[in-house]
């Protein structure tokens, strides 16, 4: 199994799809969901949404430390836009924030800080980890 295939994310979406029970895109990319422009890229670049459930209108972003808080690993490199990468995700999380309901999607966040955590990974309390995710989804599976 690959590394990514084995993380947090990939294990917290899989308990959305769970809960769900239907499978969701992984990585949706929008059209009208773009990064900032660039030289090489006028329009910016689609930005990725980690778990995407078309038929519910749905988005789950999971975000990790790297979100709230400064990650010297994640924030080393500088960003094409001229600002900091900690600032750079920032901003594309408040532009999620913003344009996923105004494309009449809903967008459920899943911090990674509500789960139980040993040595920077989710411990997998599978019984507790799947209330966590429930709370974030509520009922959203039931109005399809």
């Amino acid at each position: 199994m690959s590394r990514r295939a084995n993380s947090d994310e990939h294990y917290v979406l899989d308990l959305c799809d769970e809960i769900l029970g239907v499978l969701e895109v992984r990585q949706a990319r929008f059209d009208w969901l773009r990064g900032d422009p660039t030289a090489r890229l006028p329009r910016g670049s689609m930005l990725p949404t980690d778990g995407y459930w078309p038929g519910l209108r749905l988005v789950v972003e999971f975000q990790e430390e790297q979100h709230s808080e400064a990650v010297p690993f994640f924030d080393r490199r500088p960003t094409v836009s001229g600002i900091g990468r900690g600032e750079q995700r920032r901003r594309y999380d408040e532009r999620k924030r913003e344009m996923i309901p105004e494309h009449g999607l809903r967008l459920a966040v899943i911090e990674k800080s509500e789960f139980s955590v040993t040595s920077r990974r989710i411990a997998r309390d599978r019984f507790r980890d799947l209330e966590v995710v429930h709370r974030h989804l509520g009922d959203r599976h039931i109005d399809r």
